[in-house]
């Protein structure tokens, strides 16, 4: 019972990293249908920015936490506005070869100003643990440490402000307008650009954030990094539902919950194939997703 619990906290920590990237990808898709591949690399950014924000500035972490997310998103909106907005009319192959063209730029440019070789991230808290048996004696020698649980509450207060955004703000409302139908939301004066520009802000500043814990709850951050966790908050992504905002939370703590028990009961090489069996097992039975829905379309 007690190594169950303990590998289930792990997977909720990993989750709540795999979340906040994959609400970026959702969110892109569930406006533009655009699968933005560089949003790995800007997870990524995020962390070398809080490196930056931490070391060479000196910042406290919640401040850095609070200027990262904002840069991480304006650079975003820069590679909207001079990459995948020239093409919104272009047939779909052609931003999505730009979105993978504009992930290796990010990250050569990444390895060229920063190095190839991982760099250590600053710890902002005091490395400590909690043995949850001393308050719940059924849970003896389930250990929680002190970065999950900060990664936790991060994650879960910006999914929280999130929703809010969405569903209680003006521009969520034209958001949601936009993932329901383009071309009406256009003809009833939606403005278009600014909200996809928001967009893509929003979605890459959770996405910044999710950098800079990820490199905390590791203690380093890496020009590869984005790579593979990109390609698994996408695929919690679809397995949630693309387009759907609490499908992509759904889909990420399912994915990173299966990864930790695979690698507390079998061997941690099977991890990231578990990741993916998931998708091709569920895809199988509802193609559209977890909480997706079947669309019909004009052909």
């Amino acid at each position: 019972m007690s190594e169950f619990v303990q590998y289930l906290v792990n997977g909720f920590a990993q989750g709540s990293i795999y979340a906040l990237i994959a609400l970026g990808y959702t969110m892109v898709y569930g406006i533009l249908k655009l699968i933005n591949f560089a949003h790995g690399e800007i997870y990524m950014i995020g962390g070398y920015c809080g490196i930056f924000l931490l070391s060479t500035l000196g910042l406290p972490f919640w401040a850095a936490l609070m200027l990262a997310m904002p840069i991480v998103g304006i650079f975003a909106v820069l590679i909207e506005r001079f990459a995948y907005r020239p093409l919104r009319g272009a047939p779909r192959i052609a931003p999505l070869i730009t979105a993978i063209g504009v992930s290796i730029v990010l990250l050569e440019l990444t390895r060229l100003v920063a190095g190839a070789q991982p760099r250590p991230f600053p710890q902002p808290f005091e490395d400590m643990s909690y043995e949850l048996g001393n308050w719940i004696p059924a849970l003896d020698g389930v250990i929680i440490q002190r970065n999950q649980i900060m990664v936790f509450i991060i994650a879960i207060v910006l999914m929280v402000l999130l929703n809010a955004i969405v569903m209680k703000t003006k521009i969520g409302r034209a958001m949601r307008a936009l993932s329901m139908d383009f071309d009406a939301s256009r003809l009833m004066g939606v403005p278009i650009d600014r909200v996809i520009a928001f967009t893509f802000f929003i979605g890459a500043s959770l996405a910044g954030a999710g950098g800079m814990l990820v490199g905390m709850y590791y203690n380093q951050v890496e020009p590869y990094m984005g790579q593979l966790a990109g390609l698994k908050a996408f695929t919690a992504a679809v397995l949630g539902g693309i387009g759907v905002i609490p499908g992509a939370v759904i889909g990420a703590f399912i994915l990173s919950i299966s990864e930790a028990l695979v690698v507390g009961y079998s061997e941690s090489s099977y991890r990231d194939a578990i990741a993916f069996a998931i998708l091709i097992v569920v895809l199988m039975f509802r193609p559209w997703g977890i909480l997706g829905r079947p669309e019909r379309v004009k052909v």
